[in-house]
Formats: C-alpha cells, sequence, structure tokens
C-alpha cells in the first residue's frame, strides 16, 4: 500500500478521479477501482441525488430495505419500511406486530411537540438589569425574528417559548438563552438554528441600544438546537388479558411467562448494563424506521438514551404493569421527526417510505416508529425469558454464515433443511457444509 498524503482540493476533484485516488490504496486498485462503480446507480438522476447528499461520495452503500407487515396502530393496519442490516430486526418486528395485532394493535399518542435550542453567552454586566428586561427583551426578539418565523407560523409552527438561564454558577459569567419551538411536519433542525443565530443578533443589537449595557458586556459562544427534546414525547402500549399471553410462550405458563418477562424489564430499570442492550432492543425497531423515512437516527438515538438517564441512573425506556389481570407492555421516549423537508423529500426511497405509510404527518410517524420500537422489544424479551435469543438470532443470521462460506444454492437449501430443528453456530454450519461436500 503506499503511503498516504496530506491532499488538498480533494472534494473539488471530480468522482472518478477520487475513485482513482482511493482506489490506489488498495493491494488491487483495479479491482477496488471495479468494486465501487459496481454499486452506482444505473439512473443517472437517480445517481445524481445520491451523490449529492454527501460530501466526497464515491459509490453507494445499500442496506436491505425491508418491510414488517401487520402492524396495528391506534385502528389502523400499516406495513412499516425498516432499513437495517440486522437479520433479526424486520422478523421480530413482523411477529411481535401479527402477536399483538389479534389482540388490539398498539395504542399510541404524542403527548407534545416542543422543540429545543439554546443560545450560549457570556454576559459580564448587571444580570439583575437582564433578568428584570427580559419581558421588554423577548417582545424586541420576536419582532426581530418576525420574517424568519413567518412561513413555519402559517403551518401552525413557530417561536413558542424564550427563557433566560442562569449558569453562572456552572462558568463564570455563563448565560443560556433557552427557545422552544414547534416545528410542524418539519423536523426543524435547520429552521431552529436559523432562529437561534437570529435570537443573538436580536439580543447584541438590544443591548446596544440600551443605557443599562454596553455592547462588550454580551459574547455569543454557540446557537444550536438541542436534540434532547424531553417535551417532545411519544407513547405506546400494547395490553391484553393474562390469559390471552399464552401464545407468547409454548409450553410455558402464561403467568409464569408474565412474572419472567416483568422482571426482566425490572433488571433493565435497575443495572445499566441490561439497560443498554435493552434500550439497544428498543432502537433496533425505532432506527430502522427512522432510517427507512429518511430522518435523522442519530439524533433519535442521542435523544433516548439522554432521557433513559433522566434520573440520575440509565434505565429502561420501556415498562409493565400487571394489575387485576391486565398485562400491559408500554414505551416512553422523545422523539423529533419530520415528513417533510430533508431527505424526505430528496431520496427515492425516503419519499417511497413515507407514501407507503400513507403520507403520515410528524406526530404519526413518531407513534408508528415507537411502535416499531415497543415490537423488537417484546420479541426479544420474549425470546430471553423463553427459549433463549441466540436459538433465533442464529436461525436468522444462517444466510448470512451461509454467505461468508460460499455456500451453493444447493447446499445451502440442504443446510437449512439439517438446522430447521437443530442450533445453529458458525462452526456447526461450517462443519456440515464441509461434510456435505465431502460426501457429495
Amino acid at each position: 500500500m503506499p503511503e498516504q498524503k496530506i491532499l488538498k482540493g480533494f472534494s473539488r476533484l471530480p468522482r472518478q478521479q477520487k475513485r482513482l485516488l482511493v482506489s490506489a490504496l488498495f493491494g488491487d486498485p483495479d479491482a477496488a477501482l471495479k468494486k465501487f462503480g459496481s454499486f452506482d446507480h444505473p439512473d443517472a438522476a437517480v445517481s445524481a441525488v445520491l451523490q449529492g447528499i454527501s460530501e466526497n461520495t464515491l459509490t453507494n452503500y445499500p442496506l436491505p430495505y425491508s418491510v414488517a407487515p401487520n402492524f396495528l396502530i391506534n385502528g389502523k393496519v400499516y406495513m412499516l419500511p425498516m432499513v437495517t442490516e440486522e437479520s433479526s430486526v424486520v422478523a421480530a418486528a413482523s411477529w411481535a406486530a401479527g402477536y399483538w395485532a389479534g389482540k388490539g394493535g398498539f395504542k399510541a399518542r404524542v403527548s407534545e411537540t416542543k422543540k429545543n435550542g439554546q443560545l450560549h453567552f457570556l454576559f459580564t454586566g448587571n444580570a439583575a438589569k437582564l433578568k428584570a428586561q427580559l419581558p421588554q427583551l423577548e417582545d424586541y426578539i420576536r419582532w426581530h425574528l418576525r420574517p424568519v418565523l413567518a412561513n413555519m407560523e402559517k403551518r401552525g409552527g413557530g417561536l413558542s417559548s424564550l427563557a433566560l438561564a442562569d449558569r453562572t454558577g456552572v462558568i463564570d459569567h455563563y448565560f443560556q438563552m433557552q427557545a422552544g419551538f414547534h416545528t410542524a411536519d418539519a423536523m426543524g433542525a435547520n429552521f431552529i438554528n436559523s432562529c437561534l443565530e437570529e435570537i443573538s443578533l436580536a439580543m447584541q443589537a438590544y443591548l446596544e441600544q440600551s443605557p443599562d449595557f454596553r455592547a462588550q458586556d454580551f459574547e455569543p459562544l454557540m446557537a444550536i438546537l438541542s436534540n434532547y427534546n424531553e417535551d417532545c414525547l411519544v407513547e405506546v402500549s400494547a395490553s391484553c388479558d393474562i390469559r390471552e399471553l399464552e401464545g407468547a410462550a409454548p409450553g410455558m405458563e402464561v403467568r409464569e411467562f408474565a412474572r419472567r418477562f416483568a422482571l426482566a424489564v425490572k433488571i433493565a430499570e435497575t443495572d445499566v448494563h441490561r439497560a443498554t442492550t435493552h434500550n439497544k432492543g428498543i432502537m433496533n425497531g425505532v432506527d430502522a424506521v427512522v432510517l427507512a423515512t429518511g430522518n435523522d437516527f442519530r439524533a433519535i438515538e442521542a435523544a433516548a438514551h439522554a432521557y433513559a438517564a433522566r434520573s440520575g441512573q440509565y434505565r429502561s425506556l420501556s415498562r409493565v404493569s400487571i394489575h387485576s389481570d391486565r398485562f400491559e407492555f408500554s414505551l416512553l421516549m422523545p422523539m423529533s421527526l419530520g415528513t417533510v423537508g430533508g431527505l424526505t423529500g430528496i431520496h427515492p426511497l425516503a419519499a417511497a417510505s413515507l407514501e407507503m405509510l400513507g403520507h403520515p404527518g410528524a406526530r404519526q410517524l413518531m407513534m408508528i416508529a415507537a411502535s416499531a420500537g415497543l415490537a423488537n422489544n417484546f420479541a426479544a424479551l420474549r425470546s430471553l425469558t423463553t427459549t433463549g435469543i441466540q436459538t433465533g438470532h442464529m436461525r436468522m443470521h444462517l444466510s448470512n454464515i451461509l454467505m461468508q462460506l460460499g455456500a451453493g444454492p444447493d447446499e445451502s437449501e440442504q443446510i437449512r433443511q439439517h438446522f430447521a430443528d437443530k442450533k445453529v453456530s458458525h462452526q456447526a454450519v461450517a462443519d456440515c457444509l464441509k461434510k456435505l461436500r465431502e460426501t457429495g
């Protein structure tokens, strides 16, 4: 491999020249160049869109685009688009969706959609006077923001609140202007950030005009949205009479299954190691829908994990209650999604996903994604407390193992039949394939 050098102007090079430079880093540059080209989209218009989404794009990185049927959410049936590389996620979601569809499905609601942003600044002037003038300052800021807010207000959104936070106990002279927003069906990141930057300019202008302050009293540091939106919450639940749980754990008495299931959730409420994996299972479903619809799954992940730790200890996002023979499994989490703007109107499959879902608004999409999260969590806990997670997971992983081992179609079918009632492991499959080839 040739020694790498600092490159200047790389982003301005044509894509093919970028490919040539990168291919030179491989042992077989021609093979690398061919591999990059083999993932180009055949439609030139679509290819141009995909290239334009990110910087220094060499090619595309396909992930499986799958669907999970039979999601009954608030009385309406959905086919959920899911993008994930983990083989068991879609199977688990589909199983749980079908299971709960026969028991009334998922009930979901969005309690609030307020999103947050912060102007972080240092203030060395008279803090008491600044706090006293907050009503006048807020009026000035809202007046200053009128052009930026106009279009969003027409869609039912806008600036909902302003509050001054004194953080001088943490950092000398440190304050925040905390702003709350409603962004209708948009995720709203660009809108919020634009508003916050204008708030900074408005504060600067207000302080310069006031006889009580000096311009140098105010030092803006950062104007940025927060992905932790604790007032943008979605809740979803699935419930049934405890006797209806019979199909969840064949061979296990329903009350015993409910007891073990509830204990599993309780452990995730008290142990950070288990809670982390528990919540990862929730995000398996949530992220797959979020990614399929062109939303920011990193923002959703960050908010979910921050919310899980809001008490000071990281805990389960889902809960179980068993009262009067009623079993209820629920999930409460923050989720800031959009169905207009961003990738939702650019990426062709993101647009297709929203069409598949019936062109939902942001609230509806929040409920759909949360239902996928609860479904995956239910399926995982059911496996963990009955047969164990590896039996189903490795069975779903069998196709990947066969591809890794280079098994042909006939060999793969024979091996699938062989493992229909046996535990799957990489070594067991490799041994079976070796034996099959030796005797074949």
